[in-house]
């Protein structure tokens, strides 16, 4: 169709919702041209629609289909071959109008255009009346004559073509473009749901009671979603499978895949924060939309199938317009982000890549099915079985949920296996429901088919073919992850098969579009090793014939499980190239089987090599036989969409992969329900461990960043080494009190000779290598690596260096505050000295004057008599004793120098080594101390 700007837009939706013309198609009498043979040259010349007189196995008189009409659409491509360029209905009763009245009277007023075949009718025919009824009409009227042989002619909207003798391809133009004026004059529109409406009608689910309950109760549950923005529709009523569920899911990975220098404080951290997570999950409220879907699937298996289908019809007329918008939206910017990059117009292009994510997180959002409401329940089950408690507004107990879920898997409906969007496998409840299932069924055998391939390659199409399935087929994605449904294999089979049901896993297309640069391929690794893994057979699909795509996943699919050596697999693959042309091209097929045995084999040997891993060939990791397990697809449409019909070579084909599969299939015990819940525990939990090989798109990546990493440990040790040696050296100086400051530049002079020669070696190996086209996408992170390493150990050597002149600055200074205070105790100790001295002198001057006075009294008494001269001789003979006396009991006085004092002090302290200037320093805090 065109939209505004008249540019041709492709539109899904129902076919019985679509307001389109509607061309209708009936007889009178006996004619002798097949009408819907007429009616298949105008809507595909190349494919029998309508059945008629000349097919093969028809016969001469009509047994079933009288009365009945059919409808068919044709549908344009936007090409300038379309036959009309708008969607048209063609409805086409079968036998005489005339003895169909009802029919003739609904389907002529619902109609656009008329178109009537007719014989040579008398005047008194019975279908005259009905036929000059409608040549009154003013809707316009198509007849063709079949007894006439004259060519078109044209009288107010009613037209006349004569079909006798006549030219069919001519025929066939001109009731075309009689048609296409006629519906381009009308306005009138048919929808097929409107049929139903009409009163002579009788539609037979509106007489099944259990039918329309399931409808009635699907309409009250849709009724919850009104007004809601489509985007927001799973954050608002699916709160538990949101931010919280992905939050959990990535602790869980990062727990597993602990570094080895993490301490047991971090891992506890980690299990504290998932323990906080699922209670937050835990205390989030159901909506009341998710509490009326358990309600109603809790009911009995009538109405629960019913309400279920209804609820699906709903849901898809509810979502697709929306996801069509977004969908256009998303081509749209992303050709314009395809121009930009060619323009290289970095500005506009960055903004229009930032509203491409954003569209496809809407994408993302709006994606919403029964897949995300079982999902819901799921993490609603697992939240309450972690804290070991039911949820206050849940209805029924928690461990009743896997029960439900396990009927709807008995019942043929689809369980998620692995979350896409979280990209996460919910352990726990695909457990209890495979637990459920034993219950249920017993403890069956199950053969594990699973499919793995590009996105719209036709996985999802082949399995819908082969098995009669109902995975989603719809162009782009929606849905994310896995996806197993169970088939019971049938009383007749089972002589054949050591297994009672077959387990069909569906995936999402690898290498999507719409999820580019959101570690698409760690996704796509993790998803292929699962799905292979939990499989007995896996179908390898490959649009054309070059595998080059798949056969990279494959590589890491390999390489990880040579890694996962505690998990036990055998698991085993058949290999389906869709869409060749020429299937039956036997020698170049073999060439190409050759050359992908010779591709898987030398692939392996090098994975095997790098994992210490005892393989020669693929065969001996995943089973493969080249000459029967390689199958060659035929086109699945025969000519261009969307009026191409189905290819019968397609269907040949699928009978044939049936064929194989099957043959496999009886040489295979498959496992019990319950080893298979032990299978996927196991190998979820070995793949969550593996954190190194998911990260490359294949092996010969993973071996060349091997490479690298050793040669990087060298660089770094050159680097490392260089800067150890200078930061030997420069402690020596600073023990030596020859550096007094260390600087940045300082130290990259020292290290840059070592630099440029790392420098020229990584240059070298980025350049010389054998893998260098591989290695070239690390250049620039290695080389920035290298940069970072550097400033880092420059930095981290003038820290310690200077750390160390701090430290040795902080023990001299403490060692002469120290020695200072011992220096100014010294020099107290010398001045109470003195003063005791001071003090000792004084009192013995006080004597001294005292025993002074007391011998001049008695030698005053006993020279009394003497005359002076005598007095004076003897009075100086005794003074002169008397200071002797005095003179030779007190200490010598020396001259006071308090420096010459402190200098010897600290000589003696220092034991005759420092320095002057040290003294001076000294001296001056002495001063400081002093004062």
């Amino acid at each position: 169709m065109r939209n505004l700007n008249n540019e041709i837009i492709s539109q899904t939706q129902p076919i019985y919702k679509a307001k389109i013309p509607m061309v209708f198609f009936f007889r009178f009498g006996s004619v002798s041209s097949s009408k819907s043979q007429l009616m298949n040259s105008l809507i595909n010349e190349k494919h029998d629609t309508f059945f008629h007189r000349n097919c093969q196995c028809s016969s001469r008189t009509r047994v079933l289909m009288d009365g009945v009409v059919e409808i068919a659409w044709f549908c344009p491509s936007g090409k300038n071959t379309d036959k009309f360029t708008e969607c048209v209905a063609f409805c086409n009763l079968h036998g005489d109008a005339g003895d169909h009245e009802k029919q003739l009277q609904i389907l002529t007023e619902m109609s656009s255009v008329n178109v009537v075949l007719l014989p040579q009718l008398q005047k008194n025919d019975r279908s005259m009346a009905k036929l000059q009824e409608l040549y009154k009409g003013s809707k316009p009227l198509i007849c063709l004559f079949t007894e006439d042989g004259s060519a078109v002619t044209v009288l107010k909207k009613k037209y006349r073509i004569g079909l006798k003798d006549r030219n069919q391809s001519e025929i066939s133009d001109e009731l075309r473009r009689a048609i296409k004026d006629c519906l381009s004059e009308s306005s009138s529109t048919f929808r097929l749901e409107d049929v139903s409406k009409h009163s002579d009608i009788r539609v037979d689910e509106e007489d099944d009671d259990v039918c329309m309950r399931g409808r009635e109760a699907a309409q009250q549950m849709m009724s919850l979603l009104e007004k809601k923005d489509l985007t927001e529709i799973k954050e608002s009523f699916l709160p538990h499978q949101g931010k919280l569920w992905h939050q959990w899911s990535q602790k869980n990975k990062e727990l597993h895949q602990a570094q080895g220098n993490e301490l047991e404080t971090d891992i506890s951290r980690k299990q504290k924060e998932m323990k906080n997570t699922r209670e937050m999950q835990h205390k989030t409220d159901i909506s009341e939309f998710i509490k009326f879907f358990i309600k109603e699937i809790n009911s009995d298996t009538g109405h629960k199938m019913f309400f279920i289908k209804w609820f699906g019809i709903l849901l898809y007329e509810y979502t697709s317009a929306d996801l069509f918008v977004l969908h256009h939206k998303y081509y749209e910017t992303w050709s314009t982000v395809l121009k930009l990059k060619e323009k290289y117009e970095p500005e506009e292009l960055t903004l229009k890549q930032t509203e491409l994510e954003r569209i496809s997180q809407d994408l993302q959002a709006a994606a919403f099915g029964l897949e995300h409401i079982m999902r819901e329940i799921g993490q609603i089950y697992e939240s309450c079985s972690y804290v070991k408690k039911n949820k206050k507004d849940l209805q029924v107990h928690f461990s009743s949920l896997p029960s439900l879920a396990a009927e709807l898997m008995i019942s043929g409906f689809p369980l998620e296996l692995m979350d896409g969007d979280a990209a996460h496998v919910a352990v726990i409840w695909i457990s209890a429901v495979l637990d459920q299932l034993v219950q249920k069924l017993g403890d069956q055998r199950v053969f594990v088919l699973s499919v793995l391939g590009i996105q719209s390659s036709g996985k999802s199409t082949m399995l819908n073919a082969m098995f009669g399935l109902q995975f989603a087929v719809s162009a782009g994605r929606c849905t994310r992850g896995a996806f197993m449904q169970l088939l019971r294999v049938s009383d007749e089979m089972k002589p054949q098969m050591n297994f009672d049901y077959i387990l069909v896993v569906d995936t999402e297309g690898l290498h999507a579009l719409e999820l580019a640069g959101r570690s698409t391929s760690h996704h796509d690794n993790e998803l292929a090793t699962f799905v292979v893994g939990i499989a007995n057979l896996t179908l390898i699909n490959i649009f054309g014939e070059n595998p080059s795509e798949m056969k990279e996943i494959l590589q890491i699919v390999v390489q990880a499980f040579m890694r996962m050596k505690k998990v036990r697999l055998n698991p085993s693959c058949v290999f389906v190239h869709q869409n060749i042309s020429d299937v039956t091209a036997g020698e170049r097929n073999m060439e190409g089987r050759r050359r992908l045995q010779q591709k898987l084999d030398e692939m392996t040997k090098i994975v095997a090599k790098d994992e210490v891993f005892d393989a020669k060939c693929f065969s001996d990791v995943i089973r493969f036989d080249v000459q029967n397990d390689v199958k060659y697809f035929a086109h699945l449409w025969e000519g261009s969409p969307p009026m191409a019909p189905p290819n019968p070579n397609y269907c040949d084909n699928i009978q044939e992969l049936k064929k194989i599969i099957l043959s496999h299939a009886s040489k295979s015990y498959g496992m019990m329900v319950r080893h298979l819940k032990d299978c996927i525990k196991d190998l979820w939990e070995a793949i969550k461990n593996e954190r190194f090989v998911f990260s490359f798109r294949n092996s010969l990546e993973i071996s060349a960043y091997r490479k690298l990493e050793t040669k990087y440990s060298k660089w770094s040790w050159s680097l490392r080494s260089a800067i150890m040696e200078t930061e030997s050296k420069l402690h020596n100086k600073i023990k030596n009190e020859a550096v007094h400051e260390v600087e940045e530049t300082d130290l990259q002079r020292e290290l840059k000779k070592t630099s440029e020669e790392v420098e020229k070696s990584m240059s070298e190996f980025f350049e010389k290598d054998k893998d260098k086209d591989i290695l070239f996408q690390w250049k620039t992170s290695f080389e920035t690596k290298i940069k970072e390493l550097q400033e880092n150990i420059v930095k981290e050597t003038k820290r310690k260096l200077n750390g160390i002149l701090d430290t040795h600055r902080t023990h001299h200074e403490n060692t002469l505050r120290e020695n200072n205070k011992i220096l100014a105790l010294k020099l107290k100790d010398k001045a109470n000295n003195a003063e005791t001295l001071k003090k000792t002198t004084e009192a013995k001057r006080t004597d001294h004057e005292n025993t002074l006075y007391e011998k001049s009294k008695e030698l005053a008494l006993k020279l009394k008599a003497n005359d002076e001269e005598t007095l004076k001789k003897e009075f100086d003979l005794s003074w002169a004793q008397t200071v002797d006396e005095i003179i030779s009991e007190r200490p010598p006085i020396n001259d006071i120098d308090i420096m010459r004092d402190v200098i010897k002090i600290l000589s003696d302290i220092y034991e005759g080594h420092l320095p002057a200037d040290h003294i001076k320093e000294d001296i001056n805090i002495f001063t400081e101390v002093v004062a």
